[in-house]
């Protein structure tokens, strides 16, 4: 909240610079978002990228890439969904290249790319292994940029393609027991940010969809469960509710459920208030 094919070839470890492949030519962000394309979605083992899947699968027309690093569980996702099945774990050097060789190979183009792969970690920061922080930033942070750097130049020359990267609340306000994860989600969003200024007038868009408390195992395999009483976990469906919102309408930003988007503007307006709430409450 990711062991490749032998079918990937090597290549020199620059972004992937495949041609375009003939196919459909729309631009995922717009209503022609609805007619699909080519799809690759990380974390879709479960959770919200398993439920990603099932929406463009439901949608329809979308050629789909799935990524995830439970290999039974994502053939399980991929078979209900039409996909193609990549089991592999994107952390490491050339990870995120043979990905994206792997998803061009398969689909000819990649029109949306939905980066879902990630871990949390919860406890004080003073007892947090050493390699509990690098795992949280190589799988969240790292991962995912090396993903993206591969597969822009991609969508850039054939004019069209939205990224849509999924963040979290925490990394918004910062949550208590979760310093090295509300940074390295905190990351993405100023990421995401970042690329969107430079992307201006290439036809492709990048969206940041931030999700509040999601029911998934996410808080199971990092070992602690969620025990706060608010907000209130809400189903993965509804991530990717927003995610198809995202693209459809070519939104940067969605909050998941719209409200968490307020103690952000809080904090942002009035720190010290927020900081004296939040230190009381939080």
């Amino acid at each position: 909240m990711s062991h490749a094919p032998s079918r990937v070839r090597s290549g020199s470890g620059t972004p992937v610079e495949a041609a375009a492949a003939p196919g459909v030519q729309h631009r995922p962000g717009g209503p022609e978002g609805a007619a699909g394309g080519g799809a690759l979605v990380t974390g879709a083992s479960s959770g919200i990228g398993a439920a990603v899947a099932r929406r463009l699968a439901a949608e329809g027309g979308w050629r789909m890439v799935l990524n995830g690093r439970d290999r039974a569980r994502l053939d399980e996702v991929a078979r209900g969904t039409s996909a193609v099945a990549y089991p592999a774990d994107l952390c490491g050097p050339g990870a995120g290249r043979r990905l994206a060789e792997f998803a061009l190979e398969s689909v000819g183009r990649v029109d949306l790319l939905v980066a879902g792969a990630g871990v949390g970690w919860a406890g004080a920061f003073s007892s947090m292994p050493g390699a509990a922080i690098d795992e949280v930033f190589d799988v969240n942070v790292l991962a995912t940029v090396h993903l993206v750097r591969q597969l822009l130049p991609h969508m850039v020359r054939q004019g069209g393609g939205r990224v849509v990267i999924i963040g979290s609340l925490a990394g918004t306000v910062g949550v208590r027991d979760e310093a090295v994860y509300s940074a390295a989600k905190a990351a993405l969003g100023a990421f995401a940010d970042a690329v969107r200024y430079e992307l201006r007038g290439t036809g492709v868009g990048i969206s940041h969809v931030v999700p509040g408390v999601v029911d998934t195992p996410f808080f199971d395999r990092r070992g602690v469960p969620y025990r706060r009483s608010r907000p209130k976990p809400v189903p993965a469906g509804r991530v990717a509710d927003a995610v198809w919102e995202a693209v459809v309408k070519g939104r940067d930003e969605v909050y998941v459920p719209g409200w968490t988007r307020v103690p952000g503007r809080v904090r942002g307006a009035a720190p010290g208030l927020y900081r004296r709430l939040a230190a009381r409450f939080g």
